[in-house]
């Protein structure tokens, strides 16, 4: 007999949990499909883990300043191998805790990959289930590039396995995910390199966080080279080689790391069986109440192809949830004004348009303000590292429609300018809201 719920997410990562979890507090039976450790890629592979290394590297920067502070320290070296241990065994206990905040709200985990056999039914190791909703939250996993010797690399998958740290690291990727792993390993002491494929990192952010953080890298030991094509990867007897389409090549390396994108998970599911419409690059489009173009069928997250962020698939699940089993017509997530901070080093927090964004869309009816400063962190030492900040606004009013900061303190001080805009403030309600001294973020409230 066919086991059936009112409910069915396929995908235990922070969406589907959050979607599943929402819907069975409004008394939606519910069930989660996941193969693997419950929590997704934030939990085992991203977010979690991502912010436990930086962690570490901002512990390595601090270090290499405590002298200015007054402290004679030794620091004998770096315990790798322990750290990941310590790591891997608090992402274990946040797989457990998923689990138990499942039983408690009674939904069932069903371990094993889904199929669709039509757009009610799925298959998980055999077995069929039904639903009346299905909503698909399956997430993405790192592109590797198909050329010759692309295996000798590993992607951010890989890089949580490893068990020793690398002395000689090369990055291909202009992302956040190849700016943040370069800076953990530039930080402990490996010999980075990163190489992208244009003119620079962060192209999809404003110009001005694209130049600074590529100026901080250098300045910080990090090799970075534009206009890079991979064109094959080789193994030698002193370490990985990789060539370039220009003729250029790159290494001997121990580890070379992949960190070009993202593609959905979506090659297993057998979609078209449901009706299930996919893009040419397997992701599933929706409509802004995250339904697909089948009425039963709904999916969340970064299988979207919208902002790859656990927040945006979190919000989106519990959104949905609300209108279709709490009543909230209407509900659903915009997906504008989503802030976001990039784990480099400098760390860069932002929210709204680019500079380029606000031109093409208010023409000449924008004022940029911007402020460059160093931070009072470092004002007792030699090595200084500065802070930048812009502000974009619109208007008579000057309504603030971009907030965008490089330097110490981005990641924490971003949320609350997030609010601020959302509530569509103006630049004269950023000056008249009395600065918090002496901090970083002062400086957003004290542009002129």
């Amino acid at each position: 007999m066919t086991k059936k719920f009112d409910l069915i997410v396929i995908g235990g990562g922070s969406g589907g949990l959050a979607h599943a979890q929402r819907a069975a507090e409004y008394g939606a039976s519910a069930a989660v499909v996941e193969y693997g450790p419950l929590g997704g890629t934030c939990v085992n592979v991203g977010c979690v883990p991502k912010k436990v290394m930086w962690y570490t590297a901002q512990h390595a920067h601090q270090l290499h300043h405590v002298a200015d502070y007054g402290f004679d320290v030794e620091v004998r070296g770096h315990d790798w191998a322990g750290l990941k241990s310590r790591r891997d065994a608090y992402v274990k206990r946040l797989n457990g805790i998923y689990g138990n905040n499942l039983d408690k709200k009674g939904i069932t985990h069903l371990a094993g990959s889904a199929r669709f056999v039509d757009a009610n039914t799925i298959d998980v190791g055999g077995v069929e289930y039904q639903a009346e909703r299905i909503v698909v939250a399956t997430g993405g996993k790192p592109i590797v590039p198909d050329i010759p010797g692309a295996e000798l690399g590993i992607t951010s998958d890989g890089f949580f396995e490893l068990e020793d740290r690398p002395q000689r690291v090369l990055i291909a990727g202009s992302g956040y995910v190849s700016v943040e792993l370069a800076g953990v390993f530039n930080a402990l002491g490996s010999d980075t390199q990163v190489i992208v494929r244009k003119e620079g990192v962060l192209r999809s952010f404003d110009k001005m966080l694209s130049a600074e953080l590529m100026d901080a890298m250098r300045a910080g030991g990090i090799a970075l080279d534009t206009g890079v094509i991979p064109q094959s990867a080789e193994q030698t007897a002193d370490g990985i080689v990789l060539h370039a389409e220009d003729g250029r090549s790159f290494g001997p390396v121990d580890t070379l790391i992949w960190a070009v994108g993202r593609s959905p998970n979506t090659e297993t599911l057998d979609a078209a069986r449901a009706g299930v419409d996919m893009d040419q690059w397997g992701f599933i489009p929706t409509d802004e109440f995250q339904q697909t173009n089948v009425d039963n069928i709904f999916a969340i997250g970064d299988v979207t192809g919208r902002e790859a962020l656990t927040p945006v698939a979190i919000a989106a699940g519990r959104r949905l949830a609300d209108r279709l089993y709490g009543g909230m017509e209407g509900r659903h997530l915009e997906y504008r004004l989503i802030p976001t901070v990039i784990f480099s080093h400098p760390t860069i927090g932002t929210v709204g348009l680019t500079e380029d964004q606000a031109r093409a869309e208010y023409g000449d009816d924008i004022k940029v303000y911007e402020s460059a400063f160093t931070g009072m962190y470092y004002a007792l030492g030699d090595d200084k590292q500065r802070s930048v900040m812009k502000l974009i606004t619109t208007g008579a009013d000057e309504r603030v429609v971009g907030c965008h900061v490089i330097g110490e303190g981005a990641d924490e001080m971003m949320q609350g300018f997030a609010v601020a805009m959302r509530m569509g403030a103006t630049k004269s309600d950023f000056d008249d809201t009395v600065a918090i001294h002496p901090t970083s973020a002062e400086e957003l409230v004290t542009m002129r």
